[in-house]
Order: C-alpha cells, then sequence, then structure tokens
C-alpha cells in the first residue's frame, strides 16, 4: 500500500510512504497529471520502503519528465541508474 500525502509552497510535494507498485503508480500517475501543466512537481521518497521494476521505469520516466526525486533511497537511485544504463 502507498500513501500519498500532497503538499504545496510555490511547488507541488508528493511525500510517498510504503510500497510503489502498479496500481499505486496508475493513481500517482492520475494525480500528478492533474498539476504538471500548473506548478513543478517534486516527489519526496524518504518513506518509501519498497519499490517494484514497474516503479522504477516510472521514476525514471518522472525524472525525464522534469520531476524532482527527493530524499531517494540509495537502493532506489541505484536501480534508477542502473536502468538508465540499459536504455
Amino acid at each position: 500500500m502507498l500513501r500519498i500525502h500532497r503538499s504545496e509552497n510555490g511547488e507541488v510535494v508528493f511525500t510517498l510512504s510504503g510500497q510503489m507498485d502498479e496500481e499505486a503508480i496508475a493513481g500517482l500517475e492520475t494525480l500528478i497529471n492533474s498539476e504538471a501543466k500548473v506548478r513543478r512537481i517534486v516527489l519526496d521518497l524518504k518513506d518509501l520502503t519498497l519499490a517494484n521494476a514497474d516503479a522504477i521505469t516510472f521514476l525514471v520516466r518522472c525524472e525525464a519528465n522534469s520531476i524532482t526525486l527527493k530524499n531517494c533511497p540509495a537502493y532506489v537511485r541505484e536501480w534508477i541508474t542502473a536502468k538508465r544504463r540499459e536504455s
């Protein structure tokens, strides 16, 4: 289960807590799409406990679309870097 907390202060910050899977990604994409044209988007991953391969692919796409990943766990950052090298 992924909990998403939204806050804003000139930019929209979605703080993610828990596990990111396909279902959570779909909901998060909907939230991002509703905000993306208005303000800069930040995903705060400090409380992310588990991410699967689909989540990593999603996070790679987010960064490619100028979404900032804040407090990214080291294992997630390493996986993102490896995924980019594959492409």
